[in-house]
């Protein structure tokens, strides 16, 4: 052990490397606790006391960052962020390269989802910023904890004219301001330490989400700067914030006593990990449950009898949101009492009135509700209550035999087949919008699969997000189900699963078509549902060698046309993802809904026009 505490106290091992190894030794979770506090108060000098140094900017940014715990550099390298490249070679934090910016975010959101750590990434100036604000956009919705750091070129420092810079009188803090809680500029070297705790601080505290940081490459450049780095212990701040004891009582006496309650679940429960103390509220008291339309997690098994499907509030009296957004939800009845639970605010009263606003760390709310439930009520009379509630069915859907064995495959199939061959407790990646999910035994117990999702349905998430959450659950299987259309937007993680040996399964669900957007143009009933010709939908002619684009960046991978080798690729692809190697399987699926048939595109053919063979 006094090997290890040295290793951490000389930045050798991580901190969540070392706090591995200490459980790995039978230290239990408070003595790991304790000794990482303790090593951390020596790395330090003292407790709360900061350790000064003196270096450049990088390096005082590379200090903060591993005093923050950082274990993953996301990052697409630029010219300009020389100072901190240079500051980060020979750490023991691992850097992970996307070949682009929107994928690098998505590796950093996919691991923020599985761990809870906030995630670090560097990207590169203006242009690199700016080609990160889709996945931004999506981290946004979900309340990733993220830390976004840039380079900078100073368009306020001699030239305002400059490649790679903000256009004259702008600033490069703006381009993604809409997507995160906040953006700075740091133009002081010696500030770097404490605007990057700032940002830790940020992203970390509810309702969590994205930050950005620039720093001017002179800035990250400049020498003999002093600064002070403190531990994370000084900056996180704890959320375990307990509810109000009055108003605990007072919602335990309004499930008591309602006649119909439900309860309508938020992805807060899913990163307060709360999703236990849920389910035991639901089960004890027989309660319908709801969650959000499109969200990141499944915050309740979804195959469970009281899982109710998204929102419906109706003939409900009493409404109990749960980390949950009404303007997500939708509206309940006028005469139904409405109960929020949560610590992100901005959730609660957006749509409509509350009743009552338990303001409150997510888990510690639940238990306490549940804790006063049991002291109100004899088990008599909660037997009474759930048995007056039962609305228990049957969710498991089962498979129409008559959808097995076609050609092309139904996405019925593929979904079915998933669902048996996937490890049971394993991570599911879903950029697939328009496939068959209603297989899935997904939830929070041991032997349920963990949706991950993103809220925002900004294209280009899935690649990265899977190899992110691959990276922060090494030792669970990472299956990414994605649309076709979808893998053209992030097929370049690909090149970073190879690179690192992150083996994730993608199953490629491949229509040829972009099947959600067509079936909003057959909803609005225009020309194009009248002649069955939908602009810009079919995505043959020529088709996309999804196999093939694997394999060139050192992915291998195969194509799928025939049921009957379905289960076999996905054998050989959980094969090699166990072997330890990435793998993808392209699997050609049938289209459904409204013009499903239809292969109609507007050809055009720039060489049949040139007046000379140029």
């Amino acid at each position: 052990m006094r090997d290890l505490v040295d290793a951490f106290i000389g930045h050798r091992v991580s901190r969540r490397d070392f706090m591995r190894s200490l459980g790995a030794i039978g230290v239990s979770g408070a003595g790991i606790q304790a000794t990482v506090r303790s090593a951390e108060a020596i790395t330090s000098g003292a407790s709360g006391v900061g350790a000064e140094m003196k270096g450049t900017g990088g390096e005082l940014l590379v200090e903060q960052m591993k005093a923050a715990g950082v274990e993953y550099m996301f990052t697409n390298p630029g010219s300009f962020e020389v100072g901190l490249f240079d500051a980060f070679l020979d750490q023991p934090m691992q850097l992970i390269m996307g070949l682009h910016e929107g994928v690098v975010i998505s590796m950093a959101d996919g691991y923020n989802k599985v761990t809870g750590d906030p995630a670090f990434v560097n990207v590169h100036v203006i242009a690199g910023t700016a080609q990160s604000a889709g996945q931004m956009y999506n981290a946004s919705r979900d309340g990733s904890a993220i830390v976004v750091t840039a380079g900078l070129l100073d368009n306020e420092r001699g030239d305002d004219d400059i490649l790679l810079g903000a256009r004259p009188g702008f600033d490069q803090k703006e381009v993604n301001r809409q997507f995160t809680k906040t953006s700075w500029e740091c133009h002081d070297a010696s500030g770097i330490p404490t605007m990057l705790r700032r940002a830790f601080k940020v992203a970390t505290t509810a309702p969590g989400g994205p930050v950005y940081l620039a720093v001017p490459d002179h800035v990250l450049e400049e020498r003999n700067v002093s600064g002070t780095i403190f531990p994370r212990e000084g900056f996180i701040l704890p959320d375990e914030i307990p509810p109000n004891n009055a108003d605990v009582d007072h919602v335990a006496r309004l499930l008591l006593e309602a006649d119909s309650p439900t309860l309508l679940l938020g992805d807060e429960v899913t990163r307060a990990g709360a999703q236990a103390e849920v389910f035991e509220l639901a089960e004890l008291l027989s309660i319908p449950v709801g969650d959000q339309g499109l969200p990141a997690y499944h915050n309740f098994p979804r195959q469970h009898p009281l899982f109710a499907g998204d929102h419906s509030s109706d003939g409900k009296d009493l409404v109990m949101y749960v980390g949950a957004s009404d303007t997500r939800l939708g509206s309940d009845p006028s005469d139904a009492t409405v109960v929020c639970v949560g610590l992100d605010t901005t959730a609660m009263g957006t749509v409509r009135p509350f009743d009552l606003a338990m303001v409150a760390n997510v888990r510690v709310a639940v238990r306490a509700i549940l804790e006063s439930v049991k002291s109100q009520a004899t088990d008599d009379r909660l037997a009474r209550i759930a048995s007056a509630r039962n609305q228990r069915g049957n969710r498991r859907r089962e498979i129409q035999r008559s959808r097995l064995g076609m050609s092309p495959i139904h996405p019925d199939e593929l979904g079915w087949a998933l669902e048996e061959e996937m490890d049971r407790d394993a991570i599911l990646v879903s950029e697939n919008l328009s496939g068959s999910n209603a297989f899935f035994s997904t939830g929070h117990r041991e032997d349920e699969k963990m949706w991950l999702s993103t809220s925002g349905a900004g294209l280009g998430w899935g690649v990265g997000a899977a190899t992110g959450a691959k990276l922060g659950q090494p030792d669970r299987q990472v299956v990414c189900n994605i649309g076709d259309g979808s893998v053209m937007y992030s097929a370049s993680g690909f090149w970073s699963q190879a690179r690192y040996g992150v083996p994730v399964l993608t199953v490629v669900c491949n229509n040829l078509n972009y099947q959600t957007v067509r079936n909003a143009y057959v909803r609005y009933g225009g020309k194009m549902q009248e002649t069955n010709r939908f602009t810009g939908m079919y995505l043959g002619d020529p088709e996309i060698d999804f196999a093939g684009l694997a394999r060139s960046q050192g992915v291998d991978g195969v194509l799928v046309e025939s049921s009957a080798d379905l289960r076999p690729a996905l054998r050989r692809g959980i094969e090699a993802t166990r072997a330890g190697e990435p793998f993808l399987v392209d699997v050609r699926v049938q289209r459904t809904g409204g013009g499903a048939d239809s292969t109609w595109h507007q050809e055009f053919k720039l060489a049949d026009k040139r007046g000379r063979d140029v």
